[in-house]
């Protein structure tokens, strides 16, 4: 297997060669450039202009990618440091490195490096006796798909003070088993046989980012482990975990260790209850918020546009939420009074705290029931099925089932073979949705004239 060395010289030092090296006869004429020639060829005359390939490189480029080649070893330092002396960030994803002190004498050798991504390496084994490395000036380290063990993560972030982002996902993590020194005293008191292998480390508060997606952790005490250790967190990806509360088990706030985050991927978790909104509502400095596919959105017969203005109003604080734009003032407004009417005819015992909170701001509103919708009983609608378009009336107190049904004749599908897909025209970016309740009326869509629905065959 190769050495880092001989993949880079491989991939950028190589011998320099000329085009038209082997040309036939050539002819030089005084009255063209130096750079041009004649071909003599058949009883034409072809110009032709050298363009040799560029020289052999001194350093390689600032951004070098060596993933999947297979490389072991590091090779000859002193020529990994000459030809190097310009890399600020290194991919070396997908290959065969084992030895923690050959990764670190890389990055002895790369003066400037600042990225590095060591994704998918077999560094599994234990670090041994590093020396402490205050001249490395590593501030992102890639480590997904490694399946380090913690206590190998501990010296990592001891050997990197400077480190600002660290990616962890994809390795399998059940457990966070290091804390911060400052739960060393909490833990004594509390100790349980679980805890037993818990590692304790001083907290590391240079860091700003960490991606820990796709572990399969279920319980926000083990997050908060990772808030201890990252006092001044900014930014936390924790898609596709299974988290199933956001309680801690010891009964403290689920916000407390993350006084500075400001944005927060929760995609994908196993989240059923509007009080894990509640509890997001909590973290003062959140801005970017995603939580999309939680069984929470399954279990909601409202459509996206009114679920979005559901969490809008309960989220003061979040700015950006799912990826959309920012969310405007007018947005915002417009959400927090649909908030309120939502749940000014709910029993009092249903209604969160935010209403009374929102009740405060716009006082109590007209219920939208009480207008008149018999102008607006028929809405202009474009109908969309493969490549084929058509505009048409519909009532929109029919049900999803009865517009299925009168579509048959247009699309040839039978009810039971047939998708629905509404299109808000105001709300193209975020897509089509399913209208998957047959029994639900298309009014309370909110479908308006010039709105589209997609109608697509059940595989």
């Amino acid at each position: 297997m190769p050495s880092l060395l001989e993949a880079l010289e491989r991939k950028y030092f190589t011998e320099c060669e000329f085009e038209n090296a082997h040309e036939p006869e050539l002819h030089k004429r005084s009255d063209l450039p130096n750079d041009f020639t004649v071909t003599k060829c058949g009883g034409r005359m072809e110009f032709s202009i050298f363009i040799p390939r560029l020289s052999p490189l001194t350093s390689v480029p600032a951004l070098l990618v060596l993933n999947d080649c297979d490389i072991d070893s590091a090779g000859d330092f002193e020529s990994i440091r000459e030809k190097c002396q310009r890399v600020r960030e290194l991919d070396l994803a997908q290959n065969k490195l084992s030895d923690w002190s050959e990764v670190f004498s890389i990055l002895e050798h790369m003066p400037r490096i600042e990225f590095l991504n060591l994704s998918k390496n077999q560094l599994a084994s234990p670090i041994s006796s590093l020396p402490t490395a205050p001249t490395i000036n590593l501030k992102s380290l890639v480590l997904n798909g490694t399946y380090l063990d913690w206590a190998c993560v501990d010296s990592l972030l001891r050997n990197l003070p400077v480190l600002q982002e660290l990616h962890l996902s994809l390795n399998n993590y059940r457990q966070v088993l290091i804390d911060a020194e400052e739960a060393e005293q909490r833990l004594q008191e509390t100790e349980t046989p679980e805890e037993t292998e818990l590692r304790i480390t001083r907290a590391h508060p240079a860091l700003k980012t960490l991606h820990f997606t796709g572990n399969p952790v279920e319980h926000w005490q083990e997050i908060c482990r990772l808030g201890r250790l990252f006092p001044n967190l900014e930014a936390l990806v924790l898609a596709d975990c299974p988290i199933r509360s956001l309680q801690a088990d010891e009964g403290s706030d689920t916000h407390r260790y993350f006084p500075s985050l400001r944005l927060l991927n929760l995609s994908s978790a196993q989240l059923d209850s509007w009080s894990a909104i509640d509890q997001l509502a909590k973290f003062g400095q959140l801005r970017n918020l995603r939580v999309k596919h939680w069984p929470l959105w399954e279990s909601l017969e409202c459509t996206e546009h009114e679920r979005r203005q559901l969490l809008i109003a309960r989220l003061p604080n979040v700015e950006m939420l799912n990826g959309g734009g920012k969310i405007s003032s007018d947005e915002r407004v417009d959400a927090e009074r649909a908030f309120v009417r939502y749940y000014m005819d709910k029993p009092e015992d249903e209604r969160p705290a935010r209403y009374e909170e929102l009740l405060q701001i716009h006082g109590k509103l007209d219920p939208l029931v009480n207008v008149s919708l018999k102008p607006d009983k028929r809405v202009k609608v474009l109908f969309t099925y493969n490549d084929v378009s058509e505009s048409r009336f519909v009532d929109i107190y029919l049900t999803v089932n009865d517009l299925k049904v009168k579509l048959e004749k247009l699309v040839g599908l039978s009810p039971n073979k047939m998708r629905l897909y509404y299109l808000d025209q105001d709300y193209k970016e975020f897509g089509p949705e399913e209208m998957r309740y047959p029994n639900k009326q298309l009014y309370s869509y909110n479908i308006q004239s010039g709105d589209e629905i997609i109608i697509d065959a059940k595989k």
